[in-house]
C-alpha cells in the first residue's frame, strides 16, 4: 500500500475523532439542572429550573447582539471569578414571533452554574436576573450562527404549536448558543425556544 493511501485512510478514520475532541474542549458545562442541548432539527417541550444569570441589554441591529454584549459579559464573569457556563442565552422582542424584526432590544446573559452566587462587582450595565422555572417549546439546530435565520426557526416553532393547541405563549423568544467561537461552525449548537404554558 502506498503511502500517499495509507496517510488518506488513517486522516479519514481520525477526523471524527478530532472534530468530537474540538467540540467537547470548546463547550463549557451546563448550569446546574438544566437539560442537554436538543438534537438536530428536532422539536420537544422542554423544562429549565430557576437560574441566575450576567444579563447585558443591547439595542440596535439584533444580527449584532450577541457579538456586541460579549465583551461587557466577559468582564462581568472575569471580574467577579465567575466559571463560563454554556449556552449564551439571547432573548428578543416577543414582536419577533408574529414578524421578522431587524431592529430593537436584546438582552444577553452568560447563565451562571448555579443560584448561589452572588458577584460582588456588577458594572451598570450588567443586570443580574433571577429567573423561574420555565416551559418551553425548543428546536435544536446545528451549523454556523446567525440572527439571519432566526425568523425562520421560529416559524417552525409556530407551525408546532398550531399543531399542539393544547399550549399559548407567555414570553419572549430566546436562543441558546452552546458553543465558543472556535468550534467549527458545521459543529456548533443552538436552540431557538418559546416559552409557553398549557391552556
Amino acid at each position: 500500500m502506498k503511502l500517499s493511501t495509507l496517510v488518506i485512510i488513517v486522516g479519514a478514520i481520525a477526523l471524527p475523532f478530532a472534530l468530537f475532541a474540538v467540540k467537547k474542549a470548546m463547550s463549557a458545562p451546563l448550569p446546574v439542572g438544566f437539560p442537554a442541548p436538543t438534537s438536530h432539527d428536532t422539536i420537544e417541550v422542554k423544562l429549565y429550573p430557576a437560574y441566575r444569570s450576567g444579563t447585558y441589554t443591547y439595542e440596535g441591529n439584533l444580527s449584532e447582539a450577541t457579538s456586541n454584549s460579549f465583551n461587557p459579559l466577559f468582564r462581568h464573569i472575569s471580574s467577579n471569578n465567575i466559571s463560563m457556563t454554556s449556552p449564551v442565552e439571547a432573548r428578543y422582542p416577543i414582536a419577533t414571533i408574529d414578524r421578522p424584526i431587524q431592529q430593537g432590544k436584546a438582552k444577553v446573559s452568560f447563565l451562571y452554574n448555579n443560584n448561589e452566587i452572588n458577584p460582588k462587582q456588577v458594572s451598570s450595565d450588567i443586570q443580574v436576573e433571577d429567573h423561574p422555572p420555565m416551559l418551553v417549546v425548543s428546536l435544536g439546530i446545528q451549523g454556523a450562527y446567525g440572527y439571519g435565520s432566526f425568523s425562520e426557526h421560529i416559524a417552525k416553532l409556530k407551525q408546532w404549536l398550531v399543531n399542539h393547541p393544547e399550549y399559548e405563549i407567555v414570553g419572549e423568544p430566546r436562543e441558546f448558543l452552546y458553543d465558543s467561537p472556535f468550534t467549527p461552525s458545521p459543529l456548533k449548537r443552538r436552540e431557538v425556544q418559546i416559552p409557553i404554558r398549557k391552556r
